[in-house]
């Protein structure tokens, strides 16, 4: 290979910035012809459509959906299925994460409607649509997405990939939806065989799979529930599907908040509380197992999250009886499942201005491969970890979200994709005899299971009417502010 020669001419003009130290950063234009820029059209205009698309898989999704309006062709590449498939193979991984707007009701997370001041009871709700928050941790970049096809009366339960699970509101058999909000698709679960009223959802979206799993808050009356049971949905490519066919107990006197689970290696996680602990689940096994929690007599706010296909624990430590300052920590669990080694601890003088904000009201947590974030509720404020370069930084605030007027966001980790095509499983389902997918459908006349007889723990209860809120989606975005599709 012949060595660069400055006496090379080259065949059409080009211009180029460099910034000489020298010069105190000061960034100069050298112009070697003319000037006009050095991409040159009639270069750049013939390459070859398969290396173009190439180029274009690699670009993120705003990118990708701005660069839609170049031309027709590239418009169409949405729908084509030779570009698609090299999407997959070629796009690299991104740890983004999908932020909404909630609101805390008891032990559960509703996500509040943008235009409605009242309370979370209000049903004026038709017309309204659902809008969530993309971040992108590496640009520190915001940017809001539309949810316009969801029916109101479902909350978003969990993540995986590039699939969000949307739960109904409503008590009784749970109706899940699985959206992929970049292009817009809703596909439907069948619903959940036993009465429930805000469980936890477990998802995990493989190329080849899909694994569901719905537990705790049994409906035991209309005005009671209980943590007794979990129930899975499977299918594969493999043609087996499981409808909620795989039952399990969960451990006795669990009590576990309702939200989301954490999926690491074929198990899911989530917290117990009462005291601190980790409840496990294993879905090839079907059993449920507890995992002490580390210095449980002193965390608070205790987060699981999953990074880099381990279990993290993040919590605050407030040794306030010993000679110990208190902290935030994180701590990953081990091979055999049961030690925790700390990982992580945020520094003293961080600390002190993040107490300082979140003021013992809590935090909430969510990771992404590299990445943690650190929510507060009440305040604009948020924490970015990068693990790998153990750096800590305060992220810009949401700009569609006003603190203390619009709520608090909790979000999720979500890698975004342009296709999902193991969704295409669940059209194998349509012969299964199960109400289909129509907005009216899933919010009135839902088939109430047989209740549950007591046992173990005793029931929560609950007010009279309590267990018929439901909750609409948001406002539909301003123009230039949503991914467009």
């Amino acid at each position: 290979m012949e060595a660069f020669h400055p006496s090379i001419t080259f065949p059409f003009s080009y211009t180029f910035t460099t910034t000489s130290s020298g010069l105190g950063g000061i960034a100069e234009n050298i112009n070697t012809s003319s000037p006009s820029p050095w991409m040159d059209s009639r270069i750049w205009s013939k390459l070859p459509h398969r290396l173009l698309d190439r180029v274009i898989a690699f670009l993120p999704p705003p990118a990708f959906f701005r660069a839609r309006c170049v031309c027709k062709r590239w418009y169409a590449l949405l729908f084509s299925n030779t570009f698609l498939e090299l999407y997959l193979q070629v796009s690299p991984r991104r740890h983004w994460f999908l932020f909404f707007k909630h609101k805390s009701l008891k032990s559960s997370y509703i996500y509040r409607n943008n235009n409605i001041g009242g309370s979370h009871g209000d049903n004026n709700r038709a017309g309204t649509n659902c809008e969530g928050y993309l971040f992108d941790p590496y640009e520190l970049a915001w940017y809001r997405l539309s949810f316009a096809l969801l029916p109101s009366g479902f909350s978003p339960a969990s993540s995986s990939g590039g699939l969000i699970c949307w739960v109904s509101d409503e008590a009784g058999p749970k109706t899940l939806i699985l959206c992929n909000p970049i292009v817009g698709s809703l596909t439907q679960l069948p619903p959940t065989l036993r009465s429930r009223l805000f469980p936890s959802i477990g998802l995990n979206v493989s190329p080849s799979s899909i694994d569901v799993t719905v537990a705790g808050d049994d409906l035991i009356s209309p005005y009671a529930v209980k943590n007794l049971t979990a129930e899975s949905f499977h299918i594969d490519g493999g043609g087996f599907f499981s409808l909620w066919g795989t039952n399990s107990s969960l451990p006795r006197l669990c009590s576990f908040e309702s939200g989301q689970m954490v999926h690491v290696q074929g198990k899911f996680y989530c917290m117990n509380y009462s005291p601190f602990s980790v409840l496990a689940y294993d879905v090839a096994g079907n059993n449920w197992w507890k995992i002490k929690a580390p210095m449980r007599r002193f965390l608070r706010s205790p987060s699981l999250v999953e990074s880099r296909g381990k279990l993290l624990l993040v919590a605050a430590v407030e040794k306030s009886k010993l000679n110990v300052p208190k902290s935030l920590r994180l701590w990953g669990l081990q091979a055999c499942g049961t030690t925790w080694i700390e990982m992580e601890r945020m520094p003293q003088q961080l600390y002190v201005q993040f107490a300082e904000l979140e003021n013992g009201n809590g935090f909430h947590c969510v990771s992404h491969g590299e990445f943690l974030t650190i929510m507060i509720p009440g305040s604009d404020k948020a924490l970015l970890f990068d693990m790998c370069r153990k750096r800590w930084q305060w992220i810009p605030p949401c700009p569609y979200v006003h603190a203390g007027i619009d709520g608090d966001l909790h979000g999720f980790a979500y890698e975004p994709q342009l296709a999902t095509p193991v969704t295409g499983l669940l059209d194998q389902l349509t012969t299964i005899p199960y109400q289909p997918f129509t907005a009216p459908a899933l919010l009135q006349n839902r088939a109430k299971g047989p209740p549950i007889k007591p046992k173990g723990a005793p029931a929560r209860s609950l007010k009279p009417g309590q267990a018929q809120g439901q909750v609409s989606p948001g406002l539909q975005p301003e123009d230039g502010d949503v991914i467009a599709r």
